[in-house]
């Protein structure tokens, strides 16, 4: 019956491979209580999935649903929400920010509190050990 039925839908998909992924994600779909849309007779799902090929079901919802299952990742056309906040802001990619805001980035310390002496003592202490490049001159 099958070889019967694979002749058939030949002629409808020429392609054996995209008949097999077809039939198989239609087979799928009669599994998990799609309704059918030719008669069982006592037929396993792989063989209903190609009977109805045969007998004329709609390949291009069959390609689209086929197609649907096998992404992995659907993107969605959504701006990211960094990008957002720029958007509401009127404020375009490669804009020079505003003067405060360069402002407070200068007056931002670098080290904690109490840190920023200890560290430029220890800067000092070894750039004293180097020799400039001044003291190299003739």
């Amino acid at each position: 019956m099958a070889r019967v039925t694979v002749e058939d839908c030949v002629v409808r998909v020429p392609n054996r491979f995209e008949l097999v992924m077809l039939a198989a994600r239609r087979a799928r779909a009669i599994s998990t209580g799609e309704p059918l849309k030719v008669e069982r007779d006592n037929d396993k799902n792989p063989v209903v999935a190609l009977r109805e090929i045969a007998e004329g079901a709609d390949l291009n919802e069959l390609r689209t649903l086929l197609i649907r299952g096998l992404q992995k990742h659907v993107e969605v056309d959504q701006p990211e929400e960094d990008n957002m906040a720029l958007l509401m802001a009127g404020k375009e990619w490669g804009e020079p920010a505003p003067a405060e805001a360069m402002e407070e980035a200068d007056n931002m310390e670098i080290f904690g509190p109490g840190e920023d002496a200890e560290n430029e003592d220890a800067l000092s202490n070894q750039a004293g050990d180097a020799p400039s490049p001044e003291d190299n001159q003739p």
